[in-house]
């Protein structure tokens, strides 16, 4: 899974030369602006089939906030 939302993260933000780790802060770390994010969530909603909550649009700050979620999701 993280993987996955690596390389998404790499492609949406066009990032070269940054090292994408769980503990990465999309905003502050990854550069992410807020269209930026908007743009990041769009994209996982259609990739994985889900709907993320405003609630818990509030509570993701890192890459692994992202893993944890969609790996909650799966179950």
């Amino acid at each position: 899974m993280f993987e996955q939302v690596k390389e998404l993260l790499i492609k949406q933000l066009k990032l070269k030369d940054v090292e994408v780790t769980l503990s990465s802060r999309i905003k502050d770390d990854l550069g992410a602006d807020s269209l930026d994010t908007l743009q990041i969530l769009m994209a996982l909603e259609e990739n994985y089939g889900i709907v993320i909550p405003d609630e818990v649009l509030s509570k993701i700050v890192t890459v692994g906030d992202v893993v944890n979620y969609l790996e909650s999701e799966e179950k």
